[in-house]
């Protein structure tokens, strides 16, 4: 048994006008980025969820990653996490880690805290909320796959336990914030 990490990688950058998938940092591509930060973490397989615009998928296929297309992405942030548990299921993965590709200060050391107790779900917690990336283990998979629209896993993480990491708050969404990858 493994924890796979999904990666949501599908959405459409639209408040920066721009894919985030593809902004460079620290002489990496986003997503490249959190892929290599998951594999360095341990998580395997790593699925990363994309759009029919994605224009990176042959990089993470090198990095060993399974790229998993989401028709739906245009639904929200939902339809990427159902498409990646269903990924998950397939490889009989005990658990996942949810996280995404615009979280720059994400390390590796915060992964594995988040899947030290494999029976239960635990979030990453930052700016007095609780979020991804967040770790659930196989028994919550049929609660993922019911999410529907673009609020992602908000109502499953509100009782979890949590990994506090302020640093995880800055988040490239907008062109201001792509500032902080110069």
């Amino acid at each position: 048994m493994s924890t796979a990490a999904v990666i949501l990688a599908a959405g459409f950058s639209r408040r920066l006008g721009r894919p985030k998938q593809t902004l460079m940092h620290a002489g990496e591509i986003l997503v490249e980025r959190a892929a290599r930060i998951a594999i360095e973490a341990g998580l395997s397989p790593v699925f990363v969820v994309v759009n029919r615009d994605a224009e990176f998928c042959d990089a993470l296929e090198r990095r060993g990653c399974f790229v998993v297309m989401n028709e739906l992405a245009a639904e929200g942030m939902a339809s990427s996490i159902r498409r990646g548990v269903k990924a998950a299921e397939t490889f009989l993965a005990s658990g996942l880690v949810l996280m995404t590709c615009d979280q720059v200060e994400l390390d590796a050391p915060h992964l594995q805290r988040l899947v030290e107790n494999p029976a239960q779900i635990t979030a990453s917690s930052y700016a007095g909320r609780k979020g991804i990336p967040a770790y659930f283990p196989a028994s919550a998979f049929a609660a993922l796959l019911l999410l529907q629209g673009d609020t992602g896993a908000r109502d499953l993480l509100r009782p979890a336990s949590a990994i506090p990491n302020e640093s995880l708050a800055v988040d490239i969404d907008t062109e201001a914030d792509a500032v902080i990858l110069n």
